[in-house]
């Protein structure tokens, strides 16, 4: 088997807010088509990494970071790069569904309207192909101008995530995408996850060690903002190498 294109290097990557240590020395790479999970207790440095990969970090004041990521053939944090074009290719799903107060067809045109798509029938498609990508289309095509509020959370989110495909980005962040979600709905982010990752590079963070094992390819476990280990799923959940990822899978803390 070929081994797969890297979509990031992380490279010696710090990171402090203010005089707090956050992430040490971080190194791995993320690989292309492939669902990565970050995993780890409260507080250990998840959703500061992944807000890095996007440059969302950069909105918290007091932060430095040090190191490199390289994304397509670039350091993110060089000079040249534009976080406008970083965040259209790098799209990021939050841990609660936050769609605009607008109609669900205008939640997912929003982003190729700002691009300077205004034809209609094109925005038609480009509608109807996300919301198909993010499993929703059969749930919403008679009601498109329904406003979003009105669809329960579960599919709330996965609005979110057809808004995310709409600007078609190559990489998908999700930080606990489905922790606001109840159980089917989390299957069916879960189940979509898994679809996406033929055409996207997904990493997600997620508290939820069952989910981390159903759906990641490689997972990377975090402690006290240290990169503890990382590696094939199976294997980190059958036979880690270190003795805290054991313990923090087998759920003695955390």
């Amino acid at each position: 088997m070929k081994n797969k294109e890297t979509i990031y290097d992380i490279k010696n990557l710090n990171l402090w807010y203010g005089e707090n240590h956050a992430l040490k020395d971080i190194n791995f790479a993320v690989k292309k088509n492939e669902v990565t999970a970050i995993i780890g207790p409260s507080g250990c440095g998840k959703s500061t990494f992944i807000k890095i990969l996007n440059r969302m970090i950069e909105l918290i004041p007091s932060v430095k970071i040090e190191g490199e990521i390289i994304y397509d053939g670039k350091n993110i944090f060089d000079k040249t790069v534009r976080v406008e074009e970083l965040r259209t290719k790098v799209g990021m799903i939050f841990q609660k569904p936050n769609p605009f107060p607008k109609s669900i067809f205008e939640n997912v045109v929003y982003g190729p309207k700002i691009h300077g798509i205004k034809d209609k029938r094109t925005l038609m498609e480009i509608a109807e192909t996300s919301l198909k990508n993010a499993a929703l289309w059969d749930e919403v095509k008679d009601r498109l101008n329904d406003n979003a509020y009105a669809l329960s959370g579960g599919q709330q989110q996965r609005l979110c995530i057809a808004r995310g495909l709409a600007i078609e980005p190559d990489v998908l962040l999700m930080d606990e995408p489905t922790s606001a979600l109840d159980p089917i709905s989390t299957l069916k982010v879960e189940e979509l996850a898994q679809e996406l990752k033929k055409k996207y590079t997904i990493v997600i963070v997620t508290h939820n060690m069952q989910q981390a094992a159903r759906i990641s390819d490689k997972t990377a476990f975090f402690l006290s903002g240290d990169l503890i280990e990382f590696g094939d799923t199976e294997k980190i959940f059958t036979n880690p190498k270190d003795k805290r990822t054991e313990d923090y899978i087998t759920g003695r803390f955390g």
